[in-house]
């Protein structure tokens, strides 16, 4: 489990201090001083678990790095700012934010929140287990199930699997799972990464269900509400 953070505020003090109380809980966080410097580190951190973004930052303010993540990605962002009219609620909530934080704040509290939002959106960690819908990772044997059925993955069908059950909802480019499976330095195409998700599907009987094709993107693993443990 990364448990992986962003923060996004033009405040330096205010970035160190929330991170500060984070990582003491056992998050990983990343920081961005600004909306364009937000945006370019969650493009290229595709294990980011979840985004905490300033309303008023440079270049990009909150709401449109908010709108911005939300075209490809269900990961949950809250808004902080030291606005707290209505109004002001409902743009971030319409540009789709889950929480939204005013200044200014008791760290320990925001800190509850945080922690209350993560357990709300990955309820399916637990311990060294991943389970979403019919499949079942034991993170320590490396070992896949579906409907209690042990599934035969090789290591590199195995880690495309994990990736995209970590990132539940989001959107892989074909080249993020190239970085992530083979390394930066693997000299593979596209084509690499649809034959090996064609395999993974067949194996993985009715859970091969769960991984969508985005034509002209990339993967997504997906499950139904329904489905959910």
């Amino acid at each position: 489990m990364h448990k992986k953070i962003l923060i996004a505020d033009d405040e330096l003090r205010l970035r160190i201090l929330i991170a500060d109380f984070l990582i003491l809980e056992g998050y990983t966080v990343l920081e961005a001083k600004d909306g364009k410097e937000a945006l370019d580190i969650f493009r290229k951190t595709p294990d980011i678990e979840m985004v905490i973004l300033d309303v008023m930052m440079p270049y990009y303010d909150g709401w449109q790095v908010c709108r911005e993540i939300r075209k490809t990605s269900h990961v949950p962002i809250i808004m902080v700012t030291a606005k707290d009219t209505e109004p002001d609620e409902l743009v971030g909530f319409t540009a789709g934010a889950d929480e939204y934080i005013t200044k200014p704040f008791s760290p320990s509290i925001f800190v509850a929140r945080v922690n209350a939002l993560y357990n709300r959106t990955y309820p399916h960690y637990k311990k060294d287990v991943l389970i979403r819908g019919v499949i079942t990772i034991d993170l320590q044997k490396h070992a896949v199930s579906v409907d209690g059925v042990l599934i035969n993955l090789s290591h590199t069908e195995y880690k495309i699997l994990t990736f995209l059950m970590e990132n539940e909802g989001r959107v892989m480019t074909r080249d993020s799972l190239l970085d992530h499976v083979w390394g930066y330095d693997y000299d593979g195409t596209d084509r690499t990464v649809d034959t090996h998700i064609n395999r993974l599907r067949t194996k993985m009987l009715n859970g091969g269900d769960h991984i969508k094709t985005v034509r002209g993107y990339g993967y997504k693993f997906e499950v139904n509400a329904h489905e959910l443990h």
